[in-house]
C-alpha cells in the first residue's frame, strides 16, 4: 500500500523505526521552527506517528528520502490530510546537513505527480510560515501560486496551491 517511489538521485521509502533518532534530533532543533518546533520527544513522537498512520487511514503520508547508492537519510517528503489539514497537504524537510541541493524538489515533484496520477487528488497546497522563504522559494519552483483564500491550519500561515498537474 505505501509506495517506494525513485528518482534519478533518492529513493523514496516508507518510514522506519531507525529513522526516528534523526527526525526526533530535527525537531527537538531550533531547525524546526518553521514546522512548530522546538518539540518536546512525546510531541516528536506524535508527528512520526501521525506520519506513518496516514498511509493506513488516509491512503497518503510521509515517505523518506535516501540518496541512491549511500542509504544515506537525506529528510522526508509527505501528503497530509485530516482534521489538522483542511486541505491535502505537499510538505517536505531536507536534514540540515543535505540543505540547498536539490533533494526536496525532486522529491516533492515526483510526489505530487504521484498523487495526481495514482490518488487523483485534483490539486494540493503547502502551508507555511511567512518567514520560510527557503520553502515558499521551492514552492514557486514546483509551479504552485499564492492562495491568500485556501482555509489554513493556522491562521498566520501562507498558502501555495499546487496547479499544473
Amino acid at each position: 500500500m505505501i509506495p517506494a517511489l525513485e528518482t534519478e538521485r533518492l529513493i523514496l521509502r516508507p518510514m522506519t523505526m531507525s529513522d526516528w533518532p534523526a527526525y526526533e534530533a530535527l525537531m527537538a532543533s531550533e531547525h524546526s521552527r518553521y514546522m512548530g518546533g522546538p518539540m518536546s520527544r512525546s510531541a516528536a513522537w506524535g508527528m512520526f506517528c501521525h506520519d506513518v498512520a496516514q498511509w493506513q487511514l488516509m491512503g497518503h503520508g510521509a515517505l523518506m528520502m535516501e540518496a541512491r547508492g549511500s542509504g544515506e537519510v537525506l529528510g522526508q517528503v509527505g501528503i497530509n490530510h485530516g482534521p489538522l489539514f483542511p486541505e491535502h497537504e505537499l510538505g517536505w524537510f531536507v536534514y540540515e546537513h543535505a540543505q540547498g541541493m536539490g533533494y526536496a524538489f525532486e522529491a516533492a515533484r515526483v510526489f505530487r505527480d504521484w498523487a495526481q496520477q495514482e490518488r487523483h487528488l485534483p490539486s494540493l497546497v503547502s502551508y507555511m510560515d511567512a518567514d520560510n522563504s527557503r520553502s515558499a522559494r521551492l514552492a514557486e519552483r514546483l509551479g504552485a501560486i499564492l492562495d491568500a483564500d485556501a482555509p489554513r491550519p493556522e491562521p498566520d500561515d501562507v498558502v501555495y496551491r499546487h496547479f499544473g498537474w
